[in-house]
């Protein structure tokens, strides 16, 4: 699939951007673009049975590609605006079903091959400064380039997606760019509030003070699992986390840590209440009722080892008792990983990615699992009982300024945690394209 995204808007960009670039201690105006391809497959695998939303055991290709326009303004003092409409088209692999560690970031489960546009994200974002130091702030995309006190409240309003704010990592959070599996990407149990293609509205309040930030937000939740549509109904319905973090130095290098928490209310249903309903063929959805409440924690860590290599570090736990709800499948995780750009071989723009990752489910999950029932994500109408295992790697190639083109390879055991299927190994080529 051919990337004309960048290509078209590069005289636009430069006509939007040309004043304000010349300035970069405040921008005024922004637009960034980006445009990726992710071409991904794997071979047969052992699948003595498979199920509804079992990973197709035979050979398959899929193609996934997206295109997003970065749009921003400054509003007033401390006041920006940004939109930014996107556009995708293709599928993952089994449709996005069967791994729990889904392996690319860049589709969702519910889509059409065909290209559709939507409004991804629309928000205020507001900036009181309390003092501190000064530091710069970059231009990019959804930022206008200027400077920020270290001390200071940001209000973010409106349509983006959790994940904009809470569970960052420098090392391990952008698909288009790094690790392209769901569980590398976010803390795979935060079953973080938003429609099937990531994005959610709602809120959200950060205060940051010098090398401490505390966050607090809460966002709508889908009226189904895995759905588009959103239940307005936020007394009953509503995602809520808060986060902790702080910056520090090791050596002279720079870390972060944060730890967050969440508590989700929405109509699910109850793993144990159906199996009760119905031991030899439970059915999650039976059971939904208002005032089901999902709750769990994560935790990120980033730290530079050297001036060219980083370790990243991702934990979490949810309760497992009520249906996974909008994101995947996941009630216990751990993940590590390097990163490691390449002065030391000539390609000071390259970078190359390892990382290792296990999932696992609560024994509610597991044994509903095991009865033959079924998740939006994964089921195979049987199971023996494994922890999922994926191991990833990538190299990202900067063939020019603006295009990186990556190679991944990602090896999953016990694939959906059924020890009787796979292993499976899934291979990718990524393009991708930004200004």
């Amino acid at each position: 699939m051919r990337n004309p995204g960048p290509a078209l808007l590069l005289p636009l960009a430069i006509l939007v951007q040309g004043p304000t670039a010349r300035a970069q201690d405040l921008e005024t105006w922004s637009l960034h673009g980006q445009a990726t391809t992710v071409t991904q497959g794997h071979g047969a695998f052992p699948s003595p049975y498979a199920g509804t939303n079992s990973l197709e055991s035979r050979k398959e290709i899929r193609t996934s590609f997206t295109t997003t326009l970065f749009l921003g303004r400054r509003l007033w003092a401390g006041g920006e605006l940004y939109v930014d409409p996107e556009a995708a088209a293709g599928q993952g692999i089994s449709q996005v079903e069967g791994l729990a560690g889904a392996p690319n970031g860049e589709t969702y489960r519910v889509g059409s091959p065909d290209l559709k546009a939507s409004l991804a994200r629309i928000f205020l974002r507001q900036t009181w400064g309390l003092g501190g130091g000064t530091e710069a702030v970059a231009p990019d995309a959804n930022q206008l380039g200027g400077t920020r006190r270290t001390r200071r409240l940001v209000l973010t309003l409106g349509r983006f997606s959790a994940g904009d704010v809470f569970d960052q990592n420098a090392y391990s959070h952008d698909p288009r760019s790094q690790f392209l599996n769901w569980a590398l990407m976010d803390t795979a149990t935060w079953d973080y509030p938003a429609d099937t293609r990531g994005y959610t509205w709602g809120a959200a309040l950060e205060a940051y003070w010098d090398a401490w930030a505390l966050r607090a937000g809460s966002f709508l939740e889908p009226k189904e699992a895995n759905g588009l549509l959103f239940d307005h109904h936020v007394a009953r319905a509503h995602g809520d986390v808060v986060e902790v973090e702080h910056a520090h130095a090791w050596a002279g290098l720079a870390g972060r840590i944060r730890l967050m928490g969440y508590a989700n209310h929405a109509r699910m249903g109850d793993y144990r209440e159906s199996l009760a309903l119905s031991p030899a063929a439970p059915d999650v959805t039976a059971t939904r009722r208002e005032g089901r409440l999902k709750y769990g924690w994560g935790l990120s860590a980033e730290q530079a080892l050297t001036a060219d290599l980083g370790a990243f570090l991702r934990a979490g736990w949810n309760d497992g008792r009520t249906e996974t709800w909008a994101y995947t499948e996941v009630d216990r995780t751990v993940a590590a990983g390097l990163s490691l750009a390449g002065p030391s071989w000539g390609r000071p723009a390259d970078r190359l990615g390892l990382a290792a990752l296990v999932n696992a489910l609560s024994p509610d999950h597991r044994a509903y699992l095991a009865a033959g029932g079924y998740g939006f994500i994964v089921g195979d109408g049987r199971l023996n009982p494994g922890q999922e295992r994926i191991v990833e790697a990538y190299y990202a190639l900067a063939a020019a300024p603006g295009l990186t083109v990556s190679l991944d390879a990602q090896r999953v055991e016990n694939p959906a945690y059924n020890r009787d299927r796979g292993p499976v190994s899934i291979f990718a080529l990524r393009v991708h394209g930004q200004f």
